[in-house]
């Protein structure tokens, strides 16, 4: 997939359309100290097994975030909960 390297899009910070540099990054480990991973941990504790189905094969793919920073204000901010694709490449338009 080809996606252009400057989108103009909608900035929430400025609350008006500009031009936003796009970085691709790979998603991060979810955090230690989030809810579910609490609630996941406090089910393991004393459990004989797993307390879901493995799953019986691996994703074939990463997930891939895209960050866009606006050029008036310098915020950065993504676009939904990034996507699984396994070529990827920025083009300049």
């Amino acid at each position: 997939m080809k996606f252009p390297k400057e989108v103009r899009i909608y900035c929430k910070y400025c609350k008006r359309h500009t031009e936003h540099p796009v970085e691709q990054v790979k998603k991060k480990p979810r955090g230690k100290m989030r809810q579910g991973e609490r609630r996941f941990r406090k089910k393991l504790k004393g459990y004989g097994s797993f307390p879901r189905p493995k799953p019986e094969y691996e994703k074939a793919t990463k997930k891939l975030d895209l960050r866009y920073k606006c050029k008036e204000c310098g915020k950065k901010h993504t676009k939904g909960q990034g996507f699984r694709i396994k070529k990827f490449e920025l083009v300049k338009t």
